[in-house]
């Protein structure tokens, strides 16, 4: 449920419902006029960018909440720097969209300029990537062992919501245990790819490595992005992750080469906190493994990430004043008595219908998993900004009676468990990030060993007691 860095809230997923009906515009150097306008942005001349819009973006993103989206990103990515490509103008659904690649002091960000027919400007979308550089550093850990799995190609759900996946199979006969990866917040992909890291494939390959069969899938909110910024009525984490966590599941259990008796739900982040839901009241979840969940009100969260991470660079400037202030006006909205499902609530730029906080506000992660009877293994690093050790006591205040839960704090690793980069011993920055990693030996290794020991526990929960010798 944490907001992971870079901010979900400044992706900017601008997007228009009169998209499907544009029409392609003319010949015009929009690569010169996306430089322009990302210089003007540089700039601060927000007005200028501003007249560029179309009615709708006008309407959608006016100067004020454009200028508080910049400042935003400004702060939490330091300093813009230059820009270093522009990317030839691709047809997507009858608008031309040019990508402007920049450098900002902590991060790499694409700005994906959207014109309609007439050359306006009918969407803006901010957003970290993955470089071609970056993407070719990934490299498998050590404790991953390709040659000792494979991997297939599988679809997730059903229409209209199919969703593409990987499953990692040991090799051999089987049945194998199996995992279910459950991703954290935002539009993220199979590998939870960020920065060049993929937290994910490191987990799928380092348990595969050691037996245990993992299924990973790209969000519903990746793969269809467009239809639910068009149609988000009503729009709850069920749409978000938990149907879709429950459809991984039913597609393990119908896996021959999987034991459907010992199939295990991993969340992290947002998966995480949904883990309990996710499980609540599906018999097919053996056990669940949270890394990094909160047990804390969304709203909450957000509101003390932003101040820690307005706070790294000493004194509040007006604009990170603002931001937060926005953020607990936001959090105070959340909260009201008078939310009702379909009032729409500005997350930074972000509109979000009330019900998705809605259903958040009666959602009490430590409480539902203290109402199941299944085994829980439950992480945190020490250095994770976005989780803290509130959440990791909220979790122990709610579990720790229970013999079944265990619970593992790592020095030194920040939200995506992999070694913090960041200068000191207390919590990271959002410059973790930035740097290459894998998700660290000893987490892989735990996980394996706690699936493992719950294995064996029912295993010897099965067994029947040996016969009663009588003495002649």
């Amino acid at each position: 449920m944490s907001i992971k860095s870079p901010f979900i809230s400044l992706l900017c997923a601008v997007a228009l419902a009169s998209m499907a009906h544009a029409q392609p515009p003319d010949a015009a150097d929009l690569q010169d006029k996306a430089r322009e306008l990302t210089q003007l942005l540089a700039a601060h001349k927000i007005d200028a960018v501003v007249s560029y819009f179309d009615d709708a973006m006008v309407a959608a993103m006016p100067a004020a909440k454009l200028a508080e989206i910049w400042d935003a990103t400004i702060a939490q990515d330091g300093a813009f720097q230059t820009i270093t490509a522009i990317a030839p103008p691709q047809n997507v659904q009858g608008y031309q969209v040019a990508v402007v690649t920049t450098r900002f002091e902590k991060a790499t960000l694409n700005l994906r300029w959207v014109f309609d027919s007439k050359d306006r400007i009918g969407g803006l979308f901010i957003m970290p990537i993955v470089t071609p550089e970056a993407a070719t550093k990934w490299t498998p850990p050590d404790y991953a062992h390709p040659t000792s799995f494979h991997e297939l190609p599988v679809t997730v759900g059903d229409s209209p919501w199919q969703l593409p996946g990987t499953l990692t199979l040991p090799n051999g006969d089987g049945p194998f245990p199996a995992v279910a990866l459950v991703a954290g917040s935002g539009p993220e992909d199979q590998d939870e790819s960020i920065s060049g890291n993929k937290p994910f494939k490191d987990i799928a390959w380092g348990l595969a490595s050691q037996g245990i069969a993992v299924l990973r899938y790209s969000k519903r909110t990746l793969q269809y992005a467009e239809q639910i910024k068009l149609n988000d009525a009503g729009f709850t984490v069920n749409q978000e992750a938990v149907d879709d966590a429950r459809a991984a599941v039913a597609l393990l259990s119908a896996r021959l080469e999987v034991d459907s008796r010992r199939i295990f739900v991993l969340g992290h982040s947002l998966g995480g906190a949904l883990a309990p839901r996710i499980a609540q009241g599906d018999p097919q979840v053996a056990g669940l493994v949270i890394l990094a969940g909160t047990t804390r009100p969304l709203e909450r969260v957000m509101v003390e990430q932003i101040k820690y991470i307005d706070s790294l660079q000493g004194k509040i400037t007006p604009a990170q004043k603002k931001q937060i202030d926005d953020a607990q006006a936001f959090a105070k909205q959340v909260e009201s008595p008078r939310l009702t499902p379909d009032e729409r609530l500005d997350v930074m730029g972000s509109t979000i219908p009330g019900s998705y906080f809605l259903d958040l506000r009666d959602y009490h992660p430590a409480e539902v998993a203290a109402k199941l009877g299944i085994p829980m293994l439950v992480l945190r690093g020490d250095r994770d900004y976005q989780v803290t050790q509130e959440d990791f006591d909220g979790w122990k205040k709610s579990l720790a009676s229970r013999p079944d839960v265990t619970f593992k704090l790592y020095p030194g690793l920040f939200h995506l468990f992999m070694p913090s980069s960041s200068p000191g011993s207390g919590l990271g920055t959002p410059a973790d990030y930035q740097k290459p990693g894998h998700v660290v030996a000893p987490v892989i290794d735990d996980i394996a060993a706690w699936i493992n020991s719950q294995i064996m526990a029912q295993i010897k929960a099965q067994k029947p007691p040996a016969p009663s010798q009588s003495i002649p």
